[in-house]
């Protein structure tokens, strides 16, 4: 199997001031973003392959009914969504739980639980609602929810950082993107991995 090289970028925000809000312009003004606060693993997983079918998102693929409904249960993970006029735009996947980057026990493990941290674990839009500023005000609001998540959680520690990671394999404006809201690079990685073609939405959308 061919291989290719995939470089991972790590963002952090210290502190709520670190996070600059997105300018809303008046033809996004309009869009609602709503918190799904219902474990559904089927919108989820329709958010997850709607969103990136074409950035080929594919590690969570493999999960059955039971594992999404475990992880969507945790205390401290949250799905916000946008809405264009009724329809979804895109969405902003929090996890506070402590267990690490979508439960898999990579990316920061138990941080959340120990010092508040909370990691943007998906973000994104799906494809007919890109490059009109959506992203921008999803990703600000988002990051705010992540930072006052502790407020809706009872016996949660005040959030202390918000972290995510991108790579070369998401879409081209992510890491410009999360730096314009503030975010910092801390590290960056690089490994080879299977070349693996875009999932699409669904089997055969593409």
């Amino acid at each position: 199997m061919s291989t290719v090289g995939v470089t991972t970028w790590w963002l952090e925000q210290r502190s709520l001031a670190d996070l600059v809000p997105a300018h809303i312009p008046d033809s996004v003004s309009a869009i609602r973003i709503t918190r799904a606060e219902v474990p559904s693993p089927e919108f989820s997983r329709f958010l997850y392959t709607a969103v990136g079918g074409d950035v080929t998102w594919t590690d969570r693929l493999g999960w059955d009914h039971a594992r999404w409904r475990a992880f969507l249960e945790r205390p401290g993970v949250e799905t916000w969504v946008a809405y264009d006029r009724g329809t979804p735009a895109g969405f902003i996947e929090l996890d506070g739980s402590g267990d690490g980057a979508d439960g898999n026990g990579d990316g920061d493990a138990g941080a959340g639980a120990v010092d508040g941290a909370v990691e943007i674990s998906y973000f994104g839009l799906l494809p007919a609602f890109r490059g009109r500023r959506v992203g921008a005000h999803l990703l600000s609001y988002g990051t705010a929810r992540a930072w006052d998540l502790a407020t809706r959680w009872d016996g949660r520690t005040a959030t202390g950082r918000v972290w995510v990671h991108t790579c070369s394999k998401d879409g081209p404006h992510a890491l410009a993107n999360y730096r314009r809201r503030g975010f910092r690079l801390h590290a960056t990685t690089t490994a080879e991995e299977p070349s693996t073609a875009p999932p699409g939405p669904w089997p055969g959308a593409y």
